[in-house]
């Protein structure tokens, strides 16, 4: 504690008043002067301890800040006293659960990242691998041509399937880091709805699949229509692949004074009920999950949805079909 600067001019200046105090009083009356010089060295050893237990409260404060720059996150200062040194404590202790908070919430997305990571490679080796075995089928020259057509058009699948998983992954990745901006303008749905089933009416007629639409023409919410409709195009592409042929889609649409109501069902097979809570995760693939599905889209309709202020919900019945609910929430003025 002698060793900084600011305790050496308290030294100093208190030997200098105890000295002036002393030589003022003692040159009225010896007496006095004594008297004064005992009570003011009394005063300044006080005012020294009081100091010194300060100094010593501040030590500990700077060794509980080391600790907790070490990692240390549990420990905890709080004395529930009164004073300007408890509310110090309280202050950093509140300051140390914010860090904790943070360092699990790091900790939880390295895993994250890691485990996309690995997702990612595992999506893309398939297709890599499989164009490689029949690139080097296609370099013989005793392959049929039928066969040769047959891979070249394989081969071409795959690298589709590889753009659009790398678009998609593209569009998460900026969804998730905050960099799109999504619009707030009205939005029909209606049509909304005529957007996002455009490129699927095809698929949905070679399987003989019946869609049935039903909703009020002016239904409308504040969002942005182009993401809105890509959001809508996935969840009734994922009632397509899981409904029969002959089976039937339903959309329907409504609105109210709180929210806008969008519901998607289907008559498929049934979303098992150990996969229900997880069928939203990017990447994960349910036990009635087709062969060459990746496990993105709906992924990516439940971020675009939540990031416009938005909720998905999802209710499904064993071969009995599934219903996805979306609400577009109104702004409270």
């Amino acid at each position: 504690m002698l060793r900084n600067k600011e305790i050496k001019l308290y030294i100093t200046l208190m030997a200098s008043v105890v000295i002036v105090g002393f030589v003022a009083c003692y040159f009225f009356n010896p007496v006095s002067g004594i008297i004064a010089l005992l009570a003011l060295i009394l005063m300044g050893a006080v005012s020294f301890m009081f100091t010194r237990w300060r100094y010593q409260q501040i030590e500990k404060l700077t060794e509980y800040l080391k600790r907790i720059a070490g990692g240390e996150y549990s420990l905890d200062i709080r004395d529930n006293d009164e004073g300007e040194l408890s509310i110090l404590k309280s202050e950093l202790y509140k300051v140390t659960v914010t860090l904790s908070e943070q360092a699990s919430l790091l900790k939880k997305d390295k895993r994250y990242l890691a485990d996309s990571i690995s997702d990612i490679s595992h999506q893309l080796k398939t297709p890599i691998t499989s164009m490689s075995v029949m690139t080097d089928l296609i370099s013989d020259e005793n392959l049929p041509p039928d066969k040769r057509v047959e891979f070249t058009q394989n081969i071409r699948s795959q690298l589709e399937r590889l753009q659009w998983l790398v678009a998609s992954l593209l569009k998460l990745s900026k969804i998730d880091a905050g960099t799109i901006k999504f619009k707030k303008e009205q939005v029909n749905v209606q049509d909304l709805v005529t957007r996002s089933i455009e490129h699927l009416l095809i698929p949905m007629e070679i399987k003989e699949q019946t869609l049935e639409i039903s909703g009020d023409e002016h239904t409308e919410f504040r969002g942005d229509f182009n993401w809105s409709s890509e959001a809508l195009t996935n969840i009734i592409k994922n009632c397509l692949e899981h409904t029969p042929c002959g089976g039937t889609i339903g959309i329907s649409y409504s609105e109210t004074p709180i929210y806008t109501l969008i519901k998607v069902y289907d008559q498929g097979e049934g979303i098992h009920k150990h996969d229900l809570p997880y069928i939203f995760d990017r990447f994960y693939k349910g036990k009635n999950a087709h062969n060459d599905s990746i496990g993105i889209g709906l992924a990516m309709s439940k971020s675009i949805v939540k990031n416009q202020g938005g909720s998905i919900e999802v209710t499904s019945e064993k071969d009995k079909g599934t219903q996805f609910t979306i609400k577009f929430y109104k702004s409270i003025v």
